[in-house]
């Protein structure tokens, strides 16, 4: 893009449509409009599945937003803020797939902000900071028992007690984290940021019962008696199965017990001819994995992969020395361009070695005398017609000593079928409620697989729908932009400059009175604001800040178990955070103050001045000329009547 498509024109050419009569009411270069400042909600927050205030903590990391008290740091100041939301920022800032930064408006100019690099930057400085959480001031009383101790339990563990509310997490496992444990590998997410940020949750008074699956060691009417209200988060933790023939192989494997497995601790090494089937993550986390565990030639039969895999064994730590390099294939049925794994995952599978094979449709698993796979019979597949056609003579093996699916996942539903939708998974209303199940809600990907980020974005929405249980209030309808908003009045508060109380009296006007917020419209919860609202000229050219990435490549991908990314230092957080375009705030950048041409538009005296609340307007002198709003690089001032 160049610089000229970022100038500003009020008309385009071929302009020669009139306006909107609301627009169309200048008299030579007055109106009867002034300027309005107007809260919206960006579009990487409006993209946040857990609908973390983005804008929010990046701008304080620019230091342009303060910390309450000097006794606060930036850094904390901004975990605090982004943990209001999302309490594992160490571990998102590291796997989120991040929609926020596809739908990022900086990509309009030349590239979107690295919000998960700063994320993760937050996340670590509270880690080696050792920040917690703190606990309820006051108990309600109230207890709920959450089933399921991954990201979408444990997110709601976080929130109820910031209501004082207790709660108890059932698992079934040994360990809390549910699939961001067992299904993601540990050099993507180290388990010392896990445990640490895990921990900060448990020590704000979360009860844990670790070992018990509610269904078979406690009972749903015990719970029913102990606690005010339930919650199910289980995850889904079963992959499901090839559906073609001969996919009952004991060498075909799913995905998700490959992971499992591996993440035991018990799968040393994987085979010499690996073929993964699916797109998504946890097919893009099988094929690393693979090429990184390698194997060994001539295994026995107790340390063939799937002999540890289904039978819960665990390989002997001596068979590492003898590992060879693997094999690794990943089928997909669609173009390789059409998965819906991350671009950044694939890009590294392929640079470590992975061979990716796209528009390849499985049709059978060709077994040995013995009936262990040997072969995968697929079939080539074309597009380009937008619906799958099969090529003529396009049918061939492709040889292979073990293979994984990847192709979807359900819920372990023993003990809870009464919950089952028949597919393996459990129905939820709008508010995270179990229909026709009073007292019951569920979160997480038992409702349907999805990101981690969008299990903690429902758990949040459960939590919010069992307080109000509770309180026997109805639940009523959610905002349509629903993430969690700034709010100038309690920055107003935090600052110490919150408006007086009203006093319910008759006034024929509020412009002198400080029991109001003056000139100032909050449309976060009904609007995100588009590039086409923002004064992209304002905005220079900036490379991102790429995260450092450590050189695993097809060479030496063989136990090469360290993270694959470096964070970026405090520096480069910063500068990266300031690539933020703060689209529907303000960002101090002075441009309508410099622009006014009758000097109407001032600053904020520094102790009146906070964010939001920069910048005022007089007017006594203000002619409505538009000029202040058309230079607006965030799109925060509208002219309003």
């Amino acid at each position: 893009m160049s610089s000229q498509d970022l100038t500003f024109r009020r008309y385009k050419d071929g302009d020669i449509s009139p306006n909107r009569w609301e627009e169309e009411i200048f008299e030579q270069d007055t109106t009867y409009k002034c300027p309005t400042y107007v809260h919206r909600t960006p579009p990487c927050q409006g993209s946040c599945p857990s609908g973390e205030d983005i804008r929010g903590w990046l701008q304080i990391v620019r230091e342009m937003e303060k910390p309450p008290s000097d006794d606060m740091t930036w850094q904390e100041y901004a975990f605090r803020r982004s943990t209001d939301a999302n309490p594992f920022p160490s571990m998102m800032g590291r796997v989120c797939p991040a929609p926020c930064q596809e739908g990022c408006n900086r990509n309009e100019v030349e590239d979107f902000v690295g919000i998960n690099s700063v994320e993760q930057f937050i996340g670590d400085y509270a880690i080696e900071h050792n920040l917690t959480f703190a606990s309820p001031e006051k108990e309600s009383g109230k207890k709920i028992a959450i089933i399921g101790g991954g990201v979408a339990g444990l997110a709601a563990a976080y929130q109820l007690r910031r209501k004082g509310h207790g709660c108890t997490v059932f698992d079934e496992r040994e360990e809390l984290g549910g699939m961001a444990r067992y299904g993601i590998p540990g050099y993507r997410t180290p388990r010392e940021s896990m445990d640490s940020e895990i921990k900060r949750i448990i020590d704000m008074g979360v009860d844990v019962k670790n070992n018990t699956r509610v269904g078979r060691d406690i009972s749903f009417e015990q719970l029913e008696k102990d606690y005010d209200a339930i919650l199910i988060a289980i995850g889904a933790q079963s992959g499901n199965k090839l559906p073609i023939e001969g996919a009952d192989a004991p060498n075909c494997v799913t995905g998700v017990a490959f992971l499992a497995a591996y993440n035991e601790g018990r799968l040393l090494q994987s085979a010499n001819k690996v073929i993964v089937i699916g797109g998504g993550d946890t097919a893009m986390d099988v094929v690393s994995v693979a090429r990184r565990l390698g194997h060994i030639e001539n295994p026995h039969p107790n340390e063939r992969p799937e002999t540890i895999i289904l039978n819960q064994t665990a390989h002997d730590a001596a068979i590492v020395a003898k590992r060879e390099g693997a094999d690794v294939s990943l089928i997909y049925r669609r173009p390789i361009e059409s998965m819906p794994a991350a671009e950044h995952e694939i890009v590294a599978a392929e640079k470590e070695g992975v061979k990716l094979q796209g528009s390849l449709s499985p049709i059978s698993v060709v077994k040995d005398k013995d009936g262990r796979a040997i072969a995968l019979r697929v079939q080539k597949v074309s597009w380009e017609s937008g619906k799958m056609e099969v090529v003529e003579n396009g049918e061939f093996d492709i040889e292979c000593d073990l293979i994984v699916g990847a192709i979807g996942q359900g819920g372990d539903m023993e003990g809870l079928e009464a919950f089952d939708n028949g597919r393996g998974l459990i129905n939820a209303d709008k508010f995270y409620q179990v229909p026709d199940k009073p007292g019951y809600f569920v979160a997480g990907d038992i409702i349907k697989p999805h990101l981690l980020t969008t299990a903690i974005g429902q758990a949040f929405i459960a939590v919010e729908s069992i307080e109000d249980y509770l309180n026997n209030v109805e639940i009523d309808k959610r905002p349509k932009v629903d993430v969690h908003h700034f709010s100038l009045l309690e920055k107003l508060r935090e600052s110490n400059m919150e408006p007086e109380e009203y006093e319910h009296v008759q006034a024929e006007g509020t412009d002198d009175s400080n029991y109001a917020v003056h000139n100032y419209e909050d449309r976060s919860k009904h609007e995100i604001i588009g590039s086409d609202e923002l004064f992209l000229g304002h905005f220079a050219f900036e490379e991102r800040n790429v995260r450092a990435e450590n050189n695993v490549n097809a060479k030496n991908v063989l136990g090469h178990f360290k993270e694959r990314y470096s964070g970026l230092t405090t520096e480069q957080s910063q500068v990266e955070a300031k690539r933020c375009m703060s689209c529907g705030m303000c960002f101090e950048c002075d441009n309508c103050v410099i622009y006014c041409p009758q000097d109407a538009v001032h600053r904020t005296p520094k102790q009146d001045s906070t964010t939001g609340r920069y910048v005022y307007t007089d007017y006594n002198r203000c002619i409505g000329c538009h000029i202040c709003a058309e230079v607006c690089p965030t799109g925060y001032i509208d002219m309003g009547l």
